[in-house]
């Protein structure tokens, strides 16, 4: 597959990058790489091959998710810079 200008500056534009022609034509020249191993792929035959769910065998080990205690509405906002019994006060920042 050919890749043209025109995709690369799509894909830019996608991405909200931005990029020189010396990098177009690097960025170009990979892509088409990239592209030529995946047509590669194409033509093994994986008829007999289980589709891969996870990449190890490993089983994770978890902790139990046990409800404790934590910081008090006091505890937590004893250091806050300004507060009232329940709440953080926060500067305003939407305007009307």
């Amino acid at each position: 597959m050919k890749i043209t200008e025109k995709k690369i500056d799509e894909l830019a534009h996608l991405s909200r990058l931005q990029f020189d022609e010396k990098d177009k034509v690097r960025i170009q020249e990979d892509l088409e790489r990239i592209l030529g191993f995946c047509q590669k792929l194409d033509n093994l035959d994986t008829s007999n091959v289980e589709p891969l769910v996870y990449i190890s065998n490993r089983k994770e080990h978890l902790r139990e998710d046990i409800v404790k205690p934590s910081l008090s509405k006091a505890d937590a906002l004893l250091n806050a810079p300004d507060g009232d019994s329940d709440y953080f006060r926060v500067p305003k920042v939407i305007k009307k």
